[in-house]
């Protein structure tokens, strides 16, 4: 099967580097710019399950709790299989990491690690992580600030020039009191 190409660099990001920040970027990519793909739910479920892990792996629970919920309302276990995963052990770890949080237990961040089928997918997956020296499977390096707060490095002049722009349209256009 042919998955696309934004599907199998998220799957390197998440199994691979755990840049959770650039799983969300790609695949939201991809999704914004098909927005008649019949996947796009689950395109967006499997967002918000990386942005579930960044929010985890950050110590920021709430944010985690909301994402995950969202992306069990989006995932099922067919749709994930006919993408070369493991539904149900998607869907299991997805709701255990779920379940811990929604009920305020702390535990030490794990990683989900989303477990491929389609042997072909995960060999590709495997050697583009080797391109890039990092090993498949392996666990977020906690020391990488750049890595667990990515948020806060990306450049936000852009956004915040729109907002503002956007803020002083809307003052003009106020009626007079």
């Amino acid at each position: 099967m042919s998955y696309p190409s934004a599907y199998i660099s998220y799957l390197v990001e998440f199994n691979g580097t755990r840049d959770f920040f650039e799983c969300h970027e790609l695949l939201e990519e991809y999704w914004k710019e098909h927005p008649d793909d019949p996947r796009a739910s689950i395109w967006v479920g499997l967002i918000q399950l990386a942005v579930g892990q960044y929010h985890e792996r950050r110590g920021n629970e709430k944010g985690a709790v909301k994402m995950y919920e969202k992306a069990l309302e989006k995932l099922d276990e067919q749709s994930i299989d006919e993408l070369g995963l493991d539904g149900s052990d998607v869907i299991a770890e997805l709701s255990r990491h779920y379940g811990y949080l929604s009920r305020g237990e702390r535990t030490p961040y794990q990683d989900m690690t989303l477990k491929v089928t389609d042997l072909g997918l995960e060999q590709h997956c495997i050697q583009l992580c080797d391109t890039l020296n990092v090993q498949w499977g392996s666990i977020s390096p906690m020391d990488e600030e750049a890595l667990i707060h990515r948020h806060k490095l990306r450049d936000r002049s852009e956004v915040i020039a729109e907002r503002a722009a956007a803020a002083e349209t809307k003052k003009r256009n106020r009626p007079l009191q």
